[in-house]
């Protein structure tokens, strides 16, 4: 066994919580699928036979039941970790060292790529790598995200990755974040490559090939805990610092400066492995040189090395935002050639469907019923005159007579009222939408927690007009219209709510002790 998979499974999903709240980012349906499906398949497809699945129970739990994941056909090693916030993919690393016997291959559950994996395994093997990662172009997204309103977020800082000639050897890499003093590269590293490019709009695929020496090191260094944040430009720094390098050359003060930011220096780097004298022999014997100008021997003497394949063409995704969500359901069922309808499925003659959607399991769609460009999850109902545009429909939905639903995502088991009219709506998990609504980039998500007491008084929440007269006790769909983050009008709507309870309660105690008394009166 050359390389040993790990899978990392255990990230809540902090940038997508509205899809998260009851769902577990692995398990978040693509296409009908799970998402941490598509990784599986990838390692499966290049002849992986087993895998460790580093997850929390909740994620193990779904995956026992899961029709997609039982048939995966690699044995899944699952290690159930806890679900703390402070426990980084660095940590996990260092939670699985016991199992790790040989050089690993670690990508995240929320990839979606259609890569050659030997392209990155090739360079990791070639050049006796520390590291080889995988990086691709950022993906600009085209489509109109569900229940944004304004403007647009702020783009992400960008990282600056500097690569050598041959646009494999990773020399050097910052984030923007970091460079408050403007870009300044080491002199020892344009000593040893003094022809570098760099490069910006990369985004970090998450896919590392990594030495077993690096889990080592992190069980001995435990203030790493991000393998993207603290162990890759860490790697890459220490590439050209003296403590790993043969080569005896006096570095300057600013390559002390930093060496002395890289962190502590009392856990160091060792690599080697079982074939070090075969290696170092043959790159004695060998004519053949990474580089020309000098006469320096192979790599510059160094030991440690980290590259990097750049992906130009095809797909690389990272799930890790609501539009990249909706770019990939869009993207990814184009990967395989599969019916876009499931056997089981119960679909009317009188229903048009587009070639470019997909029907899950068990779903029932009605007559005159229009799906185009959409993903129908397994056990939904679409009833009759429903018109789908463009939209992603989660597992056990339900949609009545009559809606009209474009560039929306409806999560699981939601219930979308007769006759609702939603555009670029986001509408959470077990959520109910009423009749002959129209609503245009709204969310209806998950409430807070609000205590006790308020949901007693908002149940006796008197419903008069025909506004509200769907609303019935403790479905808050009004409240959250009413009180959307950051809203005046949304906090007066409460306080409205909160006095009338109080004074519904009243009125209705006032009622019950008059007519207690006066049955009493009738009595005597």
């Amino acid at each position: 066994m050359e390389l040993q998979a790990v899978l990392m499974a255990a990230g809540g999903g902090s940038r997508m919580t509205d899809l998260t709240y009851n769902t577990p980012k692995a398990m978040l349906p693509v296409g009908n699928k799970p998402l941490m499906w598509y990784p599986l398949n990838l390692l499966e497809k290049v002849g992986f036979e087993e895998v460790i699945v580093i997850t929390t129970k909740e994620v193990q739990k779904a995956m026992s039941t899961d029709l997609k994941i039982k048939d995966v056909k690699m044995k899944l090693d699952v290690v159930s970790i806890q679900e703390d916030g402070d426990m980084g993919t660095a940590d996990a690393l260092r939670h699985i060292q016991p199992k790790i016997k040989t050089d690993i291959l670690v990508l995240s559950c929320d990839l979606i790529t259609d890569v050659a994996l030997h392209e990155v395994v090739d360079l990791f093997r070639a050049h006796n790598a520390t590291m080889a990662m995988l990086m691709s172009k950022a993906h600009e997204f085209t489509e109109t995200v569900p229940g944004q309103k304004g403007k647009k977020k702020t783009a992400e800082q960008r990282d600056f990755v500097g690569v050598d000639k041959s646009g494999k050897r990773l020399l050097f890499m910052a984030n923007e974040a970091d460079l408050e003093d403007g870009l300044s590269i080491r002199k020892s590293i344009m000593r040893k490559h003094p022809r570098m490019l760099i490069k910006t709009g990369l985004v970090d695929a998450h896919l590392y090939c990594l030495k077993k020496a690096v889990v080592d090191f992190l069980t001995e260094n435990k203030s790493i805990s991000s393998i993207r944040g603290e162990l890759v430009p860490y790697l890459v720094r220490k590439q050209f610092s003296k403590t790993v390098n043969s080569q005896k050359l006096k570095d300057d003060t600013d390559d002390q400066t930093q060496e002395k930011n890289d962190g502590p220096a009392n856990h160091e780097l060792l690599i080697s492995s079982r074939d070090e004298p075969l290696l170092q022999l043959a790159q004695e014997r060998s004519c053949w040189n990474d580089h020309r100008g000098d006469m320096s021997e192979a790599y510059h003497g160094g030991k440690l090395r980290c590259y990097v394949h750049i992906m130009d063409q095809g797909l690389c995704c990272r799930v890790n935002t609501l539009a990249a969500y909706i770019e990939v359901n869009r993207l990814a069922p184009k990967l395989f050639e599969e019916p876009s309808v499931h056997p089981s499925a119960d679909i009317s003659e009188r229903c048009q469907m587009g070639s470019d959607s997909i029907i899950g399991a068990v779903c029932h769609i009605a007559d005159k019923t229009s799906i185009k460009r959409s993903t129908i999850g397994n056990f939904t109902t679409v009833k009759e005159k429903v018109k789908v545009t463009n939209s992603i429909i989660m597992h056990g939905v339900t949609i009545e007579e009559g809606c009209n639903i474009q560039g929306s995502v409806i999560c699981s088991n939601a219930v979308i009222g007769r006759g609702a009219d939603l555009k670029y709506c986001l509408v959470g998990n077990g959520q109910h939408i009423e009749p002959e609504g129209k609503r245009h980039r709204d969310k209806y998500t998950h409430m807070k927690k609000w205590p006790i007491g308020v949901y007693h008084l908002i149940s006796f929440y008197p419903v008069h007009s025909s506004q509200h007269a769907n609303v019935l006790p403790f479905d808050f769909s009004y409240m959250k219209q009413s009180t959307s983050a950051g809203s005046l009008s949304g906090c007066k709507g409460f306080v409205n709510i909160i006095i009338s309870g109080f004074i519904s309660t009243y009125m209705a105690l006032f009622i019950y002790y008059l007519t207690s008394w006066q049955s009493s009166f009738t009595t005597r």
